[in-house]
């Protein structure tokens, strides 16, 4: 018999996604979360490790920065063999390896044709710093025009700004939103899950881009397994971007944390702040 081979249509073949970002052993945040979130997705993880962080449920203990030429071999090592249709990054942990994935970027894609998700990682939930002081800089003249989309939190937002205060209202986040995408990127979640006062059932992310304004509204899930949605986030809509427009991946994605984190509780993982779901809905519940 003959060996007949059906090359795989465009747009139905599997996206694959590259997470460039530290580790988490315990499994909710980081790379690890990054690649569930892709499978979740249908995409084929694949990761570039910039840090290997001693974390769990309850903090960060310390962790171990790469060196930077590693890192850019580590991603050197998969552009040059695998077509990568969208990337994420997280942790970078310092100047030198901003610069390493910089140059890794600059030479290996294109933003038309690879979608970067930045999400600035600079403060643990426990409150650990996860980024060294002098790398602010960097990550903002840098990494960020060099992203199709950005997705702080407000302290993060707080930082990139360098502004005294957090933001406390919609209306701050509206106009800081605009000063995040004045900073060179394509586009800009900004997410409020932070925000007091607006109102304590739902959340609020403001997305802007090229002609687009929205306001995103997402229930509050009462949950103390909420380890790592950020990184979640951001590794969702980048598994999507290879697939569907911006506002739809984002949408999307929240959709799917939003359940994850409403079946974070089938979960026993760890004494502290415990990790979402990424598989809600491919497992089945055996209790």
């Amino acid at each position: 018999m003959s060996d007949i081979r059906v090359p795989n249509k465009p747009n139905k073949r599997i996206p694959n996604v590259l997470t460039i970002a530290g580790t988490d052993p315990s499994g909710g945040a980081g790379i690890q979360a990054d690649l569930k979130a892709f499978s979740a997705a249908g995409a084929y993880g694949m990761s570039v490790i910039t840090a290997v962080v001693a974390q769990n449920t309850q903090g960060v203990r310390a962790f171990q920065a790469l060196d930077p030429e590693f890192v850019f071999d580590q991603a050197a090592a998969v552009f040059e063999d695998v077509q990568v249709d969208a990337v994420k990054i997280g942790m970078v942990a310092n100047a030198g390896i901003i610069e390493a994935i910089t140059k890794a970027l600059d030479q290996y894609t294109d933003k038309a044709t690879c979608p970067v998700v930045l999400d600035p990682v600079m403060v643990a939930k426990s409150g650990d710093s996860l980024l060294d002081a002098d790398t602010e800089g960097a990550l903002r003249e840098q990494l960020v025009p060099r992203s199709t989309l950005i997705t702080p939190n407000l302290p993060e937002a707080s930082v990139l700004l360098g502004l005294d205060a957090e933001m406390n209202n919609l209306d701050q986040m509206q106009e800081n939103a605009d000063k995040l995408l004045a900073l060179g990127c394509d586009w800009v979640l900004l997410k409020g899950g932070h925000l007091e006062g607006h109102t304590s059932e739902l959340s609020t992310d403001i997305l802007i881009g090229p002609d687009t304004r929205i306001e995103l509204t997402a229930p509050r899930i009462a949950t103390t397994n909420d380890h790592g949605t950020g990184c979640t986030l951001s590794a969702a809509i980048a598994a999507r971007l290879p697939r569907m427009d911006m506002e739809s991946a984002v949408r999307e994605a929240k959709d799917y944390l939003t359940a994850a984190l409403k079946h974070a509780d089938q979960l026993n993982v760890g004494h502290g702040h415990g990790p979402v779901h990424h598989f809600h809905n491919l497992w089945r519940n055996n209790a």
